[in-house]
């Protein structure tokens, strides 16, 4: 069984005239996952978000953090973080609902309903570090749905594998020091794009130290050099860490449609990334996993990367 979760209300979150991370991201997935005729499926089960408890987003972030992105709304909205991450007067109460997605797919997932899940939410969070709304992302909805796992079901061990096109800052941040958490992400060589971090060397600090893994991508690289790093460098580790769930961040902006990136995957291409992912799940953690959006930003790049990868988590579509 595979839960899906998302809301029409996601579109309320507003940044305003031509930025990327646009609302409309979200009926271009619901119309398309429609149009596939997934959630026909008996085998889909198809969750509504609620709000989380804001006590849940101190999983991941300080007071002040919180604090701060909640004021900035209920004044009536304005610019955070040197310009690229606009909120209004509701984004807060809609990163709520974000977060309280994310919480329904792990609750879902732990309990037995489905064995995996995905939430398609806006705004996205892998940026958003302990202290600093950061690239779109107000609250890390993945960093904060590992920690609430552990906290709510006794979980010790959990992988991350985010493949985004760009690096999860944030998500590296908050467990970078914490060697219960392996954090994963292929991305653009930072190099060559935002935010500049995520070299092959940062692989964790004190306790955590080799439990976070940056592969960095050359611009241009593709469907076989992803599947490469996955099938040489990713799986191996995961398979000697042992988790006992495994979360995705699931950004379709390393689509070669996208425009604010240089990576070159095909529709496909995150069909079979997403297959791998289902592979090493089977063979680790009952098959557990919770996924999440991140970014993707061709509308139809990302619409169809949605379905494809829904696909690759359900295995009994064709």
């Amino acid at each position: 069984m595979l839960a899906f979760c998302s809301s029409p209300r996601f579109v309320e979150h507003d940044t305003g005239p031509h930025h990327p991370e646009r609302p409309v991201r979200i009926p271009a997935i619901l119309n398309a996952v429609k149009d596939a005729e997934l959630l026909d499926d008996p085998n889909i089960l198809k969750l509504d978000p609620t709000p989380a408890d804001p006590k849940w987003l101190g999983l991941a972030h300080t007071p002040e953090h919180i604090a701060h992105v909640r004021h900035v709304c209920e004044v009536g909205g304005g610019v955070l973080d040197q310009g690229d991450t606009p909120v209004g007067r509701v984004s807060y109460e809609i990163a709520l609902f974000a977060v309280g997605a994310v919480l329904k797919c792990c609750d879902a997932v732990m309990r037995g309903d489905a064995t995996r899940a995905f939430a398609a939410v806006r705004p996205p969070g892998h940026h958003a570090e302990p202290d600093r709304p950061m690239g779109f992302c107000l609250f890390n909805n993945i960093a904060i749905g590992a920690r609430y796992i552990q906290q709510s079901y006794g979980i010790e061990r959990i992988a991350i594998v985010d493949f985004d096109v760009h690096h999860g800052n944030g998500t590296q941040a908050v467990f970078e020091s914490d060697p219960s958490v392996f954090f994963v992400s292929l991305h653009q060589h930072p190099r060559t794009l935002y935010p500049g971090s995520g070299y092959e060397w940062e692989t964790g600090e004190g306790p955590g130290k080799g439990y976070t893994m940056n592969l960095p991508m050359k611009p241009g690289s593709d469907d076989a050099d992803y599947l490469e790093a996955i099938r040489t460098r990713v799986a191996p580790a995961i398979d000697a860490f042992k988790p006992q769930v495994l979360m995705l961040s699931a950004g379709f902006d390393a689509h070669r449609d996208d425009p604010l990136a240089h990576i070159e995957l095909s529709d496909d291409g995150f069909e079979q990334i997403t297959r791998e992912m289902v592979t090493l799940a089977d063979g680790q953690c009952a098959g557990r996993i919770v996924s999440t959006l991140e970014g993707g930003y061709n509308l139809a790049a990302l619409a169809r990367g949605v379905v494809r990868h829904l696909k690759g988590l359900s295995d009994w579509i064709e």
